[in-house]
């Protein structure tokens, strides 16, 4: 395939760019002891975009003959000379810098392929009946898996030749919990890019536990008093943050269309503590849900630092709006299928670890609160923020304490990171089974360290 696109980008006069694109999604689900669906999805095509007069064309093909390609080519370029006269901004040219040539690889894709669906199925009717047994207070549990494999060859005109494959297995624990009446969930899961030992770099157990355990504790949890407080956020939800209220803003279109983060490279937006990056790679620790070695326009997809010791650094680029900020590319055109444009998307937002540990930091709060478990959330172009808490555990002098259910998490993303004054050692990616919308999904992946800060508190009566 790869052979193939070449030949036709060397064929036409003009800049295009062509995406090969084959893509499996498996998924079963168990509740009840019981398989309540399994399904199995193929898509596979070229999607193809020209630039003509400073215009995009796009069109895509399920066929991926020559003759279909080609011709889609055509149709491409006739949508761009037809619309270029409407266009009043023209897209500049494209950086040609940080073009991939070659074959890359993401391990793991030989050992899931391989792995019958059946036993994988046993393995979520395994673990669904042993969350069920975890405690006689556990009437309810579900269990599902989910796998995507992608393979894509991305070619352009002007230099671009990379092709890899991935595969991205996740798997999901819940549990309900009842008593006289009263009922409480707990959730737990993980998605990665790798193979079997790296989603199970943890035991199942391990997730059967916490979410038991969990759901369990929350029968018994009051909900706290709200106001602003102290906060130790845990990776998970340090995580969802930087994707939700920070990561969002810095994506350059967002920019262009008047976000928090506008006009703001060189200042400062947060504590000199926190440097925030986003990658292509699994920095740090393997297996982040969101890897990719190249971008869907053939970029490297290579770490783009966006804040340096509290400093706004860069903003999150396909060629398009780099070209427009006169900077190079980051890597972050991403497409979900092959009949959907590339869109300026995270892969895995993190901040960097500190000095301290955990326990260090638990040690010197002497009033205040450990957030874990997101549960949900909203932020908007403002940095505005309000996620849902699982776990929120109180700190006194030093001592971690009781368990509150029912807490939301709030502020603005920038505000919030200002009154950063701990960031621990311990680095964990937890957002890794989750899928960001932005007009078409995208698999990413989210974490850092502990980090202490400021935040506004609230309590809900939602179980």
């Amino acid at each position: 395939m790869r052979s193939l696109l070449e030949e036709i980008a060397r064929g036409y006069d003009g800049f295009v760019e062509l995406r090969y694109h084959n893509k499996i999604f498996r998924s079963l689900m168990v509740s009840q002891g019981k398989v309540e669906n399994s399904a199995v999805r193929h898509r596979k095509g070229v999607g193809v975009r020209v630039l003509v007069n400073g215009t995009w064309g796009f069109a895509s093909t399920s066929d991926c003959s020559t003759k279909a390609i080609r011709a889609a080519v055509e149709t491409a370029s006739a949508s761009a000379k037809a619309s270029a006269s409407f266009r009043k901004a023209k897209i500049p040219m494209l950086p040609a810098g940080g073009l991939a040539v070659g074959d890359f690889a993401e391990p793991g894709v030989e050992e899931i392929l391989a792995m019958p669906l059946a036993d994988k199925l046993q393995i979520a009717l395994d673990t669904e009946s042993k969350a069920r047994s975890a405690s006689a207070l556990i009437p309810t549990a579900s269990c599902g898996y989910n796998e995507i494999f992608s393979e894509k060859v991305i070619v352009t005109s002007d230099g671009a030749s990379a092709a890899f494959k991935l595969v991205r297995p996740e798997f999901r624990v819940r549990v309900v919990a009842e008593r006289d009446g009263s009922m409480s969930s707990g959730y737990e899961s993980i998605g990665v890019t790798g193979g079997w030992d790296c989603l199970f770099r943890d035991p199942a157990q391990l997730l059967i536990d916490k979410a038991a355990r969990t759901a369990v504790d929350l029968l018994d949890a009051s909900i706290p008093e709200g106001g602003k407080n102290t906060v130790i956020l845990a990776p998970s939800i340090v995580g969802l943050m930087v994707h939700e209220a920070v990561g969002h803003t810095v994506e350059a279109d967002f920019v262009m269309s008047g976000s928090v983060a506008k006009g703001k490279i060189g200042k400062r937006v947060a504590s000199d503590l926190v440097t925030l990056c986003d990658s292509g790679k699994s920095e740090l620790v393997g297996g982040a849900g969101g890897s990719i070695p190249v971008d869907d326009e053939g970029v490297y997809a290579t770490e783009a630092t966006i804040i340096k010791d509290g400093i706004l650094n860069s903003y999150l680029h396909n060629r398009e709006s780099a070209a427009h900020f006169g900077v190079a590319p980051t890597g972050n055109a991403r497409a979900w299928e092959y009949a959907d444009q590339p869109l300026i998307r995270m892969r895995n937002t993190y901040i960097r670890p500190g000095q301290q540990s955990i326990d260090e930091i638990v040690a010197s709060t002497e009033d205040g609160f450990l957030l874990d478990g997101p549960r949900n959330g909203q932020a908007d172009a403002t940095g505005e923020f309000m996620f849902g808490v699982q776990r929120a555990y109180r700190i006194k002098n030093g001592k971690i304490g009781e368990l509150h259910r029912g807490v939301t998490l709030s502020g603005k993303a920038f505000d919030v990171l200002q009154t950063v004054d701990a960031v621990s050692n311990e680095f964990v990616w937890d957002l890794g089974s989750g899928h960001c919308g932005k007009g078409q999904p995208a698999k990413v992946d989210a974490g850092g360290p502990y980090i202490r800060c400021e935040a506004m508190l609230g309590g809900q009566q939602s179980a």
